[in-house]
């Protein structure tokens, strides 16, 4: 359209070490899976998320934690796009676990004064053509990757 200029959307990789999938326990059904899968990956909103738990829930119980883990990678995906983020991944050293965040190009517009104010010496900046963040999370629980990854993006 004439006028109206659209922002190219970030293409986002997320790397966590999670295990997020949809269990043949709980979902039998390869088609009932596939839509499943599809619905998640259109959430573009806490909206949507909330829409998808609400329907699930009611159509096969109580989800387990792979499948948590799922949504709480697209909530992770909206939330990171909103950001410019075009990657997120696990690192491992020294048995502590980090995150990578790399944004893209000339895209961080983050507030370091209150990023280092809130996590202190558990993140590092990286300057460059794609500026990075290391935030320190300091064990492997995935749902406590999860909620750390998810409490950043937030800020």
């Amino acid at each position: 359209m004439k006028g109206i200029q659209v922002e190219p959307e970030v293409d986002l990789q997320i790397d966590l070490n999670v295990t997020s999938y949809i269990p043949d326990e709980y979902i039998a059904d390869a088609n009932q899976k596939i839509e499943i899968y599809q619905n998640i990956a259109l959430c573009q909103n806490e909206e949507n998320i909330q829409n998808v738990i609400d329907e699930i829930i009611d159509r096969f119980g109580n989800m387990p934690a792979e499948l948590e883990n799922l949504i709480a990678i697209s909530r992770i995906k909206y939330l990171a796009k909103q950001l410019k983020i075009s990657k997120i991944a696990s690192k491992n050293a020294n048995r502590k676990t980090a995150i990578v965040f790399t944004f893209e190009p000339n895209q961080f517009e983050l507030d370091i004064t209150e990023i280092v104010k809130k996590y202190g010496n558990k993140i590092k900046f990286s300057a460059g053509i794609k500026p990075m963040i290391t935030l320190e999370i300091g064990t492997d629980n995935e749902r406590q990757i999860l909620n750390d990854v998810t409490e950043f993006l937030m800020m």
